[in-house]
């Protein structure tokens, strides 16, 4: 005869079977849904990446404008129009014909850009150093002697790039101008590539430049970018350099005059056309040579050819030379031997 269960029984069985459930559910592993891969994403930039590159460009910009600028000896202007990616294809559609346009090598990442240059404002700058105004030619290829003088001046965009760069270890080196046929072997055509554009403008014309950079490389350099961004700016002994060099092309207003000295009223009221002067001072008295309305140090008037000049005795005050330095935004003191 069976055996009868009862309501308790019944509760008891149930309770016991979903004390089991619930401990196999606790033992087995959480199921982690999966996501399918965008390989088309590869090589994406960020927004904060963006935001960093922006930056470096924006001071690659105004260097470049003042030192061709200085260069130059012209009225250069040059400021940052837009960052974007592109695939290659479609950086390769916009490029104008005929252009200048040279690789240019990334270390140590071992990768290779392209630096576009417009004939538009290429053959001003040409024109410029070989002692034109800076009128845009029509356009039409360069000659041997035209290429070899913009080589130079993209030489030193390069280098002003470096500048820019060289604070997360990115160093770009010039290789060489390339034509339109192997632009297109240098990356494939669907490789996402990083369009950098700059506008420069000119007294007679104005022109564009464009730097294509592959976008895959440049991850590992744009983390490290926005990553330095939050610590504080230390100026690299390159920099010191550069500053020193560029700071011996500054000009300061200077006069040689002589020491404060007592007229008479009557003697200033007498002067008219012709009339000597006649100064309360020794023959040889010595002059002040001033610096921004300071006094760098004593100094006599003397010829050196067609010139006046001041030929400086005894020591000159390095404060006020420093202070005449820091007025022009030099923050590191200097001194003079």
């Amino acid at each position: 005869m069976g055996k009868q269960l009862g309501q308790g029984d019944i509760d008891a069985l149930f309770a016991a079977a979903g004390a089991a459930n619930a401990e196999q559910i606790e033992g087995a592993e959480v199921e982690v849904p999966l996501e399918q891969y965008d390989f088309s994403s590869a090589g994406q930039i960020s927004n904060d990446q963006m935001r960093a590159i922006s930056s470096v460009n924006d001071l690659f910009a105004r260097n470049l404008m003042h030192t061709l600028g200085a260069w130059l000896r012209t009225p250069f202007k040059m400021k940052l129009v837009a960052g974007e990616q592109l695939p290659f294809s479609e950086f390769l559609e916009r490029l104008s014909s005929p252009n200048y346009i040279c690789s240019i090598r990334l270390e140590p990442l071992g990768a290779v850009g392209l630096l576009e240059l417009e004939l538009a404002l290429a053959s001003p700058i040409v024109d410029v150093l070989l002692g034109g105004v800076g009128r845009a030619w029509p356009a039409r290829e360069l000659t041997d002697i035209e290429d070899a003088i913009l080589t130079s001046v993209v030489q030193m965009t390069v280098k002003e790039l470096n500048l820019a760069w060289q604070s997360v270890g990115l160093e770009f080196v010039f290789e060489k101008r390339e034509t339109d046929a192997a632009v297109a072997r240098l990356l494939t055509s669907g490789e996402k590539t990083l369009c950098v554009s700059f506008e420069a403008r000119m007294p007679e014309a104005q022109g564009a430049m464009n730097i294509c950079l592959p976008a895959v490389v440049l991850n590992a350099i744009l983390r490290r970018l926005i990553s330095e961004g939050d610590r504080p700016k230390r100026r690299s002994k390159e920099a010191q350099a550069r500053m020193r060099e560029l700071l011996a092309e500054v000009k300061f207003g200077t006069a040689l005059q002589f020491p404060s000295m007592r007229l008479k009223a009557s003697e200033l009221a007498a002067l008219e056309p012709g009339r000597v002067l006649r100064l309360p001072l020794a023959k040889h008295s010595i002059s002040e040579l001033r610096v921004g309305g300071l006094q760098l140090g004593k100094a006599h008037p003397v010829r050196t050819g067609e010139h006046r000049g001041a030929q400086l005795e005894g020591d000159i005050n390095d404060e006020i030379l420093n202070d005449a330095l820091e007025t022009q935004g030099v923050v590191e003191t200097m001194s003079v031997n």
